[in-house]
């Protein structure tokens, strides 16, 4: 169990290299599904996505020593971004960042703006991350995990002490869900305030690895996922992360490919924002009608905005 000290130690350590980030009523989203829905922007980070708040958690928190034997991490785009901004924040001087050949390109133009070094390997995130290790075993560098590091899901749990603090009323989270840091976090961090918040994670069903987690009672990780455009949540279901909730499991949806791809563009065309397939999967059960919130106060966490143009435009052309 992480405390709720731990949760308030984490906020105050990652505040002055992160946002309190907007958390804003969609009136569209409310008159559609009879509720009160409320969206959680953290598209507004420095990087465009909450994982720099674990990493930031995880990195000021390293000893002399660990610090000098050089950081690697391993990501499908926003953990590398988040590892890459919190070491130059806190002037760690050696990053070595793995993600697939086939991450987004947005995130890989504003990798290259940081100076670490950048490697691409495989195709998915789990060669990204077998790459990873093997660097870091032969180099001695220290590796940041994106999800199952105990630092890092701290880190991110800091988003539901935000939603707690502007909006107490909430009786639902919808949080997406990949490797399980932010669900466990946020999850953790909003029960220690509010045991009776019902937290729902969202994922695809192409990656259903936190749902088959939690029926088979083990953490399921790596996972062999299907194809999918939400990358940031496709593979396994993290130990630590499953560690965690498995005594008070929360509710798993899946959502389809194409229900992403709609919440995609209702949310640019509805709220003039722009969220990664990732991000907009937290609202795509209330469009399928897979999560009910009349009469409840729901936040939607919009995990990040680093959506690749070329993805957009196709959504667009589907929508016309």
């Amino acid at each position: 169990m992480i405390d709720l000290t731990a949760f308030l130690e984490a906020k105050r350590r990652i505040r002055p290299y992160t946002h309190h980030t907007p958390l804003i009523r969609s009136d569209y989203l409310s008159e559609r599904t009879g509720g009160e829905v409320w969206l959680k922007l953290e598209n507004h980070q420095p990087t465009g996505s909450f994982k720099v708040r674990g990493a930031l958690n995880k990195l000021s928190q390293l000893t002399e020593a660990e610090k000098a034997q050089g950081i690697v991490a391993a990501s499908a785009g926003n953990h590398a971004l988040g590892v890459a901004h919190a070491a130059g924040s806190l002037n760690l001087p050696q990053v070595d960042i793995f993600v697939p050949e086939t991450a987004p390109d947005a995130k890989l133009k504003k990798l290259r703006r940081f100076p670490v070094t950048l490697h691409l390997a495989g195709q998915t995130y789990e060669a990204a991350h077998q790459a990873a290790a093997e660097f870091a075993q032969k180099s001695g560098a220290l590796e940041i995990s994106a999800y199952d590091d105990l630092a890092v899901i701290t880190g991110q749990g800091t988003v539901g002490l935000e939603v707690m603090t502007n909006l107490p009323a909430v009786d639902l989270l919808l949080v997406p869900v990949g490797g399980g840091g932010l669900l466990a976090g946020v999850a953790t961090a909003v029960r220690h305030i509010k045991p009776t918040c019902h937290i729902v994670g969202v994922q695809p069903e192409a990656s259903p690895a936190a749902q088959l987690s939690f029926a088979q009672n083990r953490a399921i990780d790596p996972y062999d996922h299907a194809p999918t455009i939400a990358d940031g949540l496709a593979g396994g279901f993290g130990a630590k992360p499953f560690a965690l909730l498995q005594q008070n499991p929360p509710e798993i949806v899946l959502v389809s490919e194409a229900k992403i791809r709609q919440a995609i563009m209702l949310l640019l065309a509805e709220q003039q924002l722009v969220i990664e397939p990732s991000g907009a999967t937290a609202v795509a059960p209330l469009l399928s009608g897979a999560v009910d919130v009349r009469g409840k106060t729901a936040v939607c966490l919009l995990t990040g905005g680093n959506l690749a143009m070329n993805l957009l435009r196709e959504i667009m052309n589907e929508q016309r």
